[in-house]
């Protein structure tokens, strides 16, 4: 009889499986909230979807799926979804070029290998590990869900194979895309405040900001003269524009947030700034609808290169890039969640994390959206 009472003791185990995004291979986690698609190949999370959602919209940008739409090629290759740009966040310099390194760095090009998938009481997670030969790095993630949340929590690890301290481009490249990012249904909101607008010489595609010119978030400088209200989606779409945005000082917890007002969904992140201090938003609006706004932290204010960055320095008194020491590990956290809003719920005026819950607010209006998260950031 106790060796029949064992044999029927339930075994807790994760939510992973095998699945496909866009005919590539790519591994699912779920509870009964939440499901997220991580790409094998670069480890973009590609989809993330809330379950009870009779409509599957998934925030994240697209490009093959708007490709189809557009009956355009996708030039972005393995670029799409939330990709992590390391080491190295924007393009080469012509020696990198030549020596084989690409623009965005590694890793959202190599294999990612799935080395763990644990369950620990409510908690399941999935470890990816993926190696960097150029940069003679090693990059380490780990994706935890909690049963009953609809919260992502994301650890990383990067780890120099090199004997020498070395300054590190690192971005978490967040995109979101057509459909859930729409003219006029779509509202972007940070606790950012100092921004500066991308400086370009001789700028390709067609601008809106003025170039290389300073900010408060959300009100934007435009070409043309006035402002421009940058957490909204143009009516009439026909422009390309980077600004770059500190995250609030005297925040520990830097959040950016999402929301389409129509279907009343709400993607957004929470971050640590002491490790993400910058926001880079891409802001992709082509007249053909295949939209894309990259809500993009990381350790620099531009999507330019490693040697740019250290000859820029500082932006606003905060440093432009990481240093990762000889033979060391760095690492980050941060979280992401996908939930619905109420009606009248128009923007974020804070994200914060407060016994086990997010606690997400518009002022305005007076609402307020609580979700469980109970894994500390």
């Amino acid at each position: 009889m106790r060796l029949f009472a064992l044999l029927f003791i339930p075994i807790a185990v994760s939510g992973q499986r095998a699945a496909t995004f866009e005919g590539r291979p790519a591994t699912a986690l779920a509870n009964e909230k939440v499901e997220l698609l991580t790409l094998n190949q670069g480890g973009a999370f590609a989809s993330l979807v809330l379950k009870d959602d009779p409509g599957k919209m998934n925030p994240m940008w697209n490009p093959i799926a708007l490709a189809r739409m557009t009956n355009g090629p996708s030039r972005f290759g393995s670029s799409l979804g939330h990709f992590v740009c390391v080491d190295g966040f924007g393009p080469t310099s012509k020696e990198e070029a030549a020596a084989g390194f690409q623009g965005h760095g590694e890793a959202h090009r190599q294999p990612w290998e799935l080395i763990a998938d644990t369950r620990d009481g409510k908690t399941q997670s999935v470890t990816f590990r993926a190696h960097l030969p150029l940069v003679q790095e090693m990059l380490t993630r780990r994706i935890e869900l909690v049963d009953g949340e609809q919260v992502v929590y994301v650890d990383s690890t990067l780890e120099s194979e090199l004997a020498f301290d070395r300054p590190i481009n690192w971005a978490e490249h967040a995109t979101i895309g057509y459909p859930f990012l729409a003219p006029g249904k779509t509202v972007v909101d940070a606790s950012v405040g100092r921004c500066k607008t991308r400086p370009y010489e001789n700028p390709p595609g067609k601008h809106r900001l003025v170039s290389d010119e300073p900010f408060v978030y959300p009100s934007a400088p435009l070409k043309g003269g006035g402002k421009v209200d940058l957490r909204s989606i143009p009516d009439a779409p026909d422009s390309m524009d980077h600004s770059g945005c500190v995250f609030d000082p005297a925040r520990r917890l830097g959040f950016v947030t999402a929301i389409n007002l129509e279907h009343r969904l709400m993607l957004g992140y929470l971050v640590r700034r002491e490790e993400y201090p910058w926001l880079q938003e891409w802001m992709n609006y082509p007249s053909n609808l295949a939209l894309a706004r990259g809500l993009e932290f990381g350790t620099q204010p531009f999507d330019v290169s490693r040697r740019q960055t250290v000859e820029l320095g500082k932006l606003f008194d905060t440093p432009a890039f990481r240093w990762l020491p000889a033979k060391s590990k760095i690492g980050t956290r941060f979280l992401m969640f996908y939930t619905r809003v109420p009606a009248g719920f128009l923007q974020v005026d804070d994200v914060k994390q407060e016994n086990g819950e997010l606690i997400i607010t518009d002022k305005k209006s007076g609402r307020t959206i609580r979700l469980a998260a109970s894994l500390p950031l």
